[in-house]
């Protein structure tokens, strides 16, 4: 088997330029006896003459010629994969494999994924839409480096930092007779059809949800149940019921709704993220920075629950 170093193969394109033991040795910063050797063990572990050498000077033979170019290549290659490595290893290329839910998209994190594209452009965020359980069960397999749920216990071993937390609002037909008024007591909607995610896909604001109801004197009436925002959206939008959701999905512009604050204090919908710290990946903090950083605006910025999409 034959045995290349590094070393050897950047002696030969030095000397290979320069045609000139002395000068080579020179541009090399090292003496000329290790340009000689190396240079010798090169053609030993080869087999090859690649110099020819006489009083007049060295030059290149045939052999010599055609190693250059693959000499040349070699050394940019193995160049290029350490500097990718190292940029990989301090997050600055590479990929992240991010799964997150519906809400996110409302939350601000397109503009951090912008903000994280823009910093580093050779950095590929793959994305995988999935309910908070799955994106649990993607982390332990490894599946997914980052996952951006509501609120979940956490499996020993996994981190977690909650990103942000805002109040549930009522979710109505904008032609509902309820959407006339400023605001909406939970008791309210003793009558009306729910709509909200089913407590397989996310047990947490299931729970958040039917307590709610409960302590307002009423067990609700789930007649759908679905597994993405969009479509609890499209369903009230419909006439099809009403929902309780994040104040965020007020920004999502759809048609025939009314977004209305709730009379009294409830519990807060939050969306968390949740990764492997053992070796946590080392896009995550960067995009977690970003992903804050657009919340905090957001927030800042907020349109007053109440308005209507019409």
């Amino acid at each position: 088997m034959i045995h290349l170093e590094t070393r050897q193969l950047q002696y030969f394109v030095v000397l290979a330029e320069e045609l000139h033991f002395s000068r080579a040795a020179q541009r090399l910063c090292i003496s000329q006896p290790p340009l000689s050797i190396a240079i010798r063990q090169l053609e030993s572990a080869l087999d090859a003459q690649l110099f020819e050498r006489n009083s007049r000077g060295v030059r290149l033979t045939h052999a010599g010629r055609h190693l250059l170019a693959q000499a040349r290549d070699i050394l940019e290659r193995t160049r290029r994969a350490a500097v990718d490595t190292r940029a990989v290893a301090h997050g600055m290329a590479g990929s992240l494999r991010l799964g997150f839910v519906g809400s996110s998209m409302y939350r601000g994190l397109p503009e951090a994924l912008e903000l994280v594209r823009a910093q580093y452009p050779d950095v590929r965020v793959d994305l995988h839409e999935l309910n908070s359980i799955d994106q649990v069960a993607a982390l332990q397999s490894g599946k997914i480096d980052l996952g951006l749920m509501h609120t979940m216990a956490p499996p020993v071993g996994m981190s977690v930092q909650t990103i942000v937390s805002e109040p549930f609002i009522a979710c109505i037909p904008a032609s509902h007779p309820l959407a006339q008024q400023a605001n909406i007591a939970i008791a309210q909607l003793a009558n009306e059809r729910l709509i909200l995610f089913s407590e397989a896909v996310s047990p947490d604001y299931f729970r958040v949800i039917r307590s709610m109801c409960q302590k307002a004197g009423f067990d609700p009436e789930l007649r759908h149940e679905v597994r993405h925002w969009l479509s609890v959206l499209s369903l009230v939008s419909t006439g099809q019921g009403v929902s309780l959701v994040p104040a965020c999905l007020q920004r999502a512009g759809m048609q025939g709704l009314a977004f209305k604050p709730m009379a009294r204090k409830t519990p807060l919908s939050v969306l968390q993220a949740m990764w492997n710290p053992s070796p946590a990946h080392p896009l995550v903090p960067i995009l977690l920075g970003h992903f804050q950083s657009v919340v905090k605006k957001q927030l800042r910025a907020a349109v007053p629950a109440g308005t209507r999409s019409r």
